[in-house]
């Protein structure tokens, strides 16, 4: 058995807000949307959203898993978490052959995301 990651989710607290978020962040409509577990799909893999509120399941919101988005270009991305107004928690640095920044969502959740120097 080899194990193959296809999918991550993250929670969120308001499915719409966490929707109209992503779907402005990642630049493409929700593939499936639904009020437990909404899911965008990226080139085959499945990043998805989660309302653990809809099944009474008690969550840390924040950490509870740290994506990493990669991009080509630094500067537009800056831009763009300006447009958006999210809080920047990590500024953008140099760590070896990448610049990175990392930002909360709107639903407390810190995302990193990276582009080569």
């Amino acid at each position: 058995m080899k194990p193959i990651l296809n999918s991550a989710y993250i929670c969120v607290k308001d499915m719409n807000r966490a929707i109209k978020f992503y779907e402005q962040f990642l630049e493409q409509q929700v593939n499936v949307k639904d009020d437990l577990f909404s899911i965008f799909n990226l080139d085959g893999f499945n990043f998805c959203l989660f309302n653990p509120e809809k099944v009474k399941e008690k969550v840390t919101y924040g950490d509870n898993c740290l994506l990493s988005f990669k991009v080509d270009n630094i500067d537009d991305l800056q831009k763009k978490l300006d447009d958006l107004k999210v809080e920047i928690v990590y500024s953008l640095t140099k760590i070896g052959a990448n610049l990175v920044i990392e930002f909360k969502d709107p639903e407390g959740n810190d995302i990193e995301v990276y582009s080569p120097c």
